[in-house]
């Protein structure tokens, strides 16, 4: 359990964490968000904790009042709770200082409205579980740009670079996937030599599935994810799982889903759906059928009906010609912003 003690200490120390800070943990404990950067490092810097159940933003907020509250942590969709809540009630938040926004994609508007309204000097952290769980983070002395449009740089005794296809390491401000090697990473997944191979290459690198750019400061930018996963509201959502299960469906003869982006959860569902000859079905009976079968954040928001998929000379369909297709169609271009 070294690689995550360190880890939290690390975390600790970014935030400047000590025993005057009492943290409110809204995010799960089974997570690493919760179990790592929010429990293990309270234990490592002697802050005081302040665990809630289950989300629910008015109540977050009145502990804040309540317990002198300096420190909240949560997913992005988190905090734009918490802005709506304080529209409704008259919270002081004198003692919140700072916290850490992790789990999907920060738009702007709210990283900026954390800061100005909530009082909190918000810092951002990217990891994987695999990695226990920060890889980067900000600083509490970073400008509010590289805030928002970074995850920060690597932590002490990690080595990140971003590599090529071939494993090799590309130019500063080239796009390739992120990899690091340090004390962090997992000895492997257990009882799944395979998988392990898979992840770790024979250097130690975990290969994260990121695609990513560092400038020449070492700050990382993630652009988008090798694998097809996207992350709805701070849960991981895997596109093949979705897939599987409405192909049940009697009427839909294929299917394709993806994330999107979305202002409030980072991203969405897209199920874009074929029928079969002589069937019909309706967006409402689509997502009313997941609704009643699928947790929350794997319920496509949006149902698309198309003819035929952009198709790549081996048959297979296309998924980043159909995440442009449908931004345009939705108007989603700028909405992860």
């Amino acid at each position: 359990n070294l690689n995550i003690a360190k880890n939290a200490e690390q975390i600790a120390e970014v935030m400047k964490q000590g025993q005057e800070d009492v943290c409110l943990i809204v995010v799960p404990f089974f997570h690493c968000f919760g179990c790592v950067i929010g429990i293990s490092a309270c234990v490592s810097a002697s802050s005081g904790m302040v665990p809630m159940p289950s989300f629910d933003a008015k109540q977050a907020l009145t502990y804040m009042d309540m317990f002198d509250i300096s420190i909240v942590h949560g997913v992005p969709t988190m905090f734009i709770s918490y802005l709506e809540e304080m529209k409704k009630g008259d919270y002081k938040l004198e003692s919140v200082r700072t916290g850490v926004m992790a789990g999907a994609p920060c738009p702007v508007e709210i990283m900026k409205g954390a800061s100005e309204k909530m009082g909190a000097n918000i810092v951002i952290a990217y990891g994987l579980t695999e990695a226990s769980p920060v890889i980067t983070m900000t600083s509490l002395d970073d400008e509010l740009r590289d805030r928002v449009e970074t995850v920060g740089r690597a932590l002490p005794e990690q080595e990140v670079k971003i590599v090529d296809e071939n494993n090799r390491e590309v130019p500063r401000g080239t796009t390739g996937e992120l990899v690091v090697r340090g004390y962090n990473v997992m000895k492997g997944y257990f009882k799944k030599p395979e998988a392990t191979r898979e992840a770790i290459d024979e250097e130690g690198f975990l290969h994260s599935g990121d695609l990513a750019v560092m400038d020449e400061r070492g700050y990382v930018r993630i652009v988008g994810r090798k694998k097809e996963m996207y992350i709805c509201g701070g849960f991981n959502v895997y596109p093949r799982e979705i897939e599987e299960f409405l192909f049940k469906i009697s009427a839909v003869e294929n299917v394709a889903v993806l994330g999107v982006p979305d202002p409030k959860f980072g991203e969405v569902g897209l199920a874009v759906i074929k029928l079969a000859e002589g069937e019909h079905t309706t967006e409402e009976e689509i997502i009313n059928y997941c609704k009643v079968n699928l947790a929350n954040f794997k319920v496509p928001r949006y149902v698309w009906f198309v003819d035929e998929y952009p198709m790549t000379q081996s048959g297979k369909i296309q998924k980043f010609r159909l995440r442009e297709m449908a931004e345009e169609r939705f108007g989603l271009k700028d909405a992860g912003n």
